[in-house]
């Protein structure tokens, strides 16, 4: 049992609210501990960053088996034996078949034509209101949506056919990891006919060769996954790659379109991209949370927790935790340190494709400031509630064009 002198909160982690605007909540939680019991969930939710990053890094005691999501359906027929789902070995196992795609020397080699994919794709984006306008406005979620899921498509070598229906579906699987609320029932239903129809449409015949779906193939010629595994492990690559890193990107974005100042920093060359880009992933995690499963009695910075006992990693409340960053609500590119943000995760199961996104982030931020002199608000963003990620569906941004 864990103990009654625990700290503890009654705030719904998932309500709309809290979703539209988790930071306040946060702080509260975490001011009361560095692990709270959450009595509407009966979950422990993790607050600070130090916390966080130790539980990350010891996926023996806190476990993603059968505690990645908050409900035991989700976890075991959504996530059972996935990458997202297992611990060591066959979590390593899983992670294997493309490490040697995603690794930065492999990422490095393919920035020329991701540079070229932003270049075009924000020429396309800033002509539409027409070439000779100094001004205009473009959508930041829908620019950061086609850019990356093109790009995710393609290495993953899909058809058509294929990539309209996982670029449209795949956030009802980050609902999926919360509560059993209204979000999670309507996304069930839409991720389970993702997955059947995942399974029917793709195979040996319809995937490119040379793409990152024919080297799993060919890792379960090898023997090194099952063929079974092949789908689970490209919706797993997909889903994660594209949706995070599409928000992170539109985010950051958007905050560059509020802080002009950081704007100017950024494109007068005082800050790199990639920076930036970690900055926004600090300040506004597309990823709020994710759960696990204390696997034995433990004490975490003085909490006694229990084995069984399932928490909540809050990745969004540890990247403002005062404790580490100074200004920790303020969104300032100059900032020390922004690579010790945890919005990847961290340790064995922190993001595999952490050095695809940065180098997406990097061309297309590059490609704004080139062609961009000012960017600032048009319009209200339109807020997309979902149980784990977070983000805007609508960004409009009106820019000026450099002379």
């Amino acid at each position: 049992m864990t103990p009654v002198t625990r700290a503890q909160s009654s705030l719904d982690l998932f309500s709309d609210d809290q979703l539209t605007n988790p930071y306040p909540g946060y702080t509260r939680l975490r001011k009361q501990g560095p692990a709270v019991w959450m009595t509407r969930h009966q979950i422990w939710a993790i607050t600070r960053h130090e916390p966080v990053k130790a539980v990350l890094a010891d996926p023996t005691t806190f476990s993603s088996h059968n505690g990645v999501a908050l409900t035991q359906q989700a976890n075991e027929a959504a996530l059972a034996g996935t990458v997202l789902g297992t611990d060591d070995p066959q979590h390593r196992r899983l992670r294997k078949p493309l490490s040697r795609q995603l690794r930065p020397d492999a990422v490095r080699k393919l920035r020329a034509s991701i540079d070229k994919r932003a270049a075009a794709l924000v020429d396309d984006h800033l002509a539409q209101h027409g070439p000779d306008t100094p001004a205009g406005i473009f959508d930041a979620a829908a620019l950061a949506g086609h850019f990356v899921a093109d790009i995710v498509m393609d290495l993953m070598g899909l058809a058509l056919d294929t990539r309209e229906r996982l670029i449209t579906s795949p956030r009802a699987m980050f609902d999926l990891f919360g509560p059993g609320n209204q979000r999670w029932k309507t996304a069930m239903p839409i991720a389970a006919a993702m997955i059947e129809f995942l399974k029917d449409a793709v195979s040996r015949q319809t995937v490119r060769p040379d793409s990152w779906m024919q080297a799993l193939y060919r890792a379960a010629d090898r023997g090194e996954i099952e063929e079974a595994d092949v789908v689970p492990l490209m919706l797993a690559y997909t889903t994660a790659s594209m949706d995070t890193t599409i928000h992170g990107l539109s985010t950051t974005l958007y905050l560059l379109a509020t802080h002009p100042k950081q704007w100017a920093d950024f494109r007068g060359g005082l800050v790199t991209a990639d920076a930036v880009f970690r900055e926004a992933l600090r300040h506004d995690a597309p990823l709020q949370g994710f759960g696990r499963r204390v696997t034995r009695n433990t004490r975490l910075n003085g909490v006694d927790l229990a084995a069984g006992d399932q928490i909540w990693v809050l990745y969004g409340s540890a990247n403002r935790d005062e404790r580490t960053w100074a200004r920790a609500d303020d969104f300032i590119v100059r900032r020390k340190y922004t690579a010790d943000h945890l919005a990847f995760g961290h340790g064995v199961h922190g993001c595999a494709g952490n050095h695809l996104a940065e180098q997406q982030a990097i061309s297309l931020l590059n490609a704004l400031a080139a062609r961009c002199t000012t960017l600032e608000p048009a319009s209200e963003p339109q807020r997309a509630l979902n149980n784990t990620l977070r983000g805007m569906s609508r960004i409009p941004i009106k820019f000026t064009l450099a002379a």
